[in-house]
């Protein structure tokens, strides 16, 4: 009879071990899928903070190219688009914002944004593009290399060769250049346009501006003293575009453009730079970069030297208008001829 009793105690002891030790994994499997699905919860998608200086075409096409590279690694990602409508008060609101937001990267494109936002974002990093000089803009000290949190993509443009072009046209002796006298970007261009004029022999007439609005009659003071104007890749100028080209054809003479994709609409007779939307592509790629771990003090200015980064567009009826013969070859070197 003991040994029954004692028999059918371990069998009770037995069951009762197995079901407080099923009990215990059961309690430690569910807290372990409960962690689990907090930390699934908590991984937030990556915020991408991007601002523009105005919105046009060019600028358009390079934000597209940026959202677009980094939406295909992360198709969650999120992205924060803002315009400073050429406004260095709005650029610093907005770069105040993504600091507040916390944004992965912020992303500037165009000299000023891109201050606005290596201005007040120290702990994250910070890409520019579209940024002619990074360096005369205080962005980085060295093109060879990043500096603290910023680094980026350059937008520096064929200035001299696009000006011989134009010469090879036309009797080239007097070009007029409006350009923004506020933008660091803009500047330099102009006083790189005055030097290549000085090399070219070509008299430089520059007239600045500190908004869109100011384009049109900025263009019409100098009209009647040039030969031809020349527009560099300043954004506020671009942006008023249509108002350079009504303009010029009231005048009579030709506008050669650093911008093509400002200038599809037409009334520009040669437009040579950048594919913006190429420059997006490689700016999104940088931005991938930076999102894995990049040190961007570590990432040089990017420049865009491959050749089939730049397009060449031609307007044939605005050519005609103003009587002036385009080679067959340049025609067949064009990536856009507008008929």
């Amino acid at each position: 009879m003991k040994n029954r009793y004692f028999a059918v105690l371990m069998v009770l002891l037995v069951i009762s071990s197995a079901a407080f030790i099923s009990g215990c994994s059961k309690e430690e499997a569910a807290q372990e899928t409960a962690a689990e699905e907090v930390k699934e919860a908590a991984v937030e998608p990556v915020k991408i903070g991007i601002s523009k200086i105005v919105a046009h075409p060019a600028l358009d096409a390079l934000e597209q190219g940026i959202v677009e590279v980094v939406s295909e690694k992360y198709p969650d990602a999120v992205f924060d688009l803002q315009n400073a409508n050429g406004e260095m008060t709005t650029a610093s609101s907005i770069a105040q914002k993504f600091k507040s937001e916390k944004v992965d990267v912020a992303v500037g494109i165009a000299t000023p944004t891109a201050q606005a936002l290596a201005q007040a974002i120290t702990d994250t990093p910070v890409m520019f593009s579209a940024v002619t000089d990074p360096v005369d803009a205080g962005l980085v000290t060295s093109t060879a290399m990043g500096e603290g949190n910023v680094t980026g993509v350059s937008d520096m443009t064929p200035v001299k060769e696009q000006i011989e072009l134009l010469a090879s046209l036309i009797d080239l002796k007097t070009l007029g250049h409006v350009y923004t006298n506020s933008e660091a970007n803009a500047v330099r261009l102009a006083e790189i346009t005055e030097e290549v004029c000085g090399e070219l022999g070509i008299t430089f007439i520059g007239t600045g501006v500190s908004n869109s609005a100011e384009v049109k009659q900025a263009a019409q003071a100098i009209a009647g003293k040039i030969d031809a104007f020349y527009v560099s890749t300043d954004n506020t100028v671009v942006s008023a575009i249509s108002a350079m080209v009504d303009v010029a054809e009231k005048a009579g003479i030709p506008i050669v453009s650093a911008d093509p994709t400002s200038s599809e609409p037409g009334g520009v007779l040669l437009s040579w730079g950048f594919d913006y939307y190429k420059m997006g592509k490689a700016s999104g790629r940088m931005v991938l970069q930076l999102l894995e771990g990049a040190d961007p003090a570590s990432l040089p200015t990017m420049f865009m030297t491959d050749p089939s980064d730049i397009d060449l567009l031609i307007d044939t009826e605005n050519a005609k208008a103003l009587g002036i013969d385009i080679p067959a070859d340049l025609l067949a070197a064009a990536r856009t001829v507008q008929y």
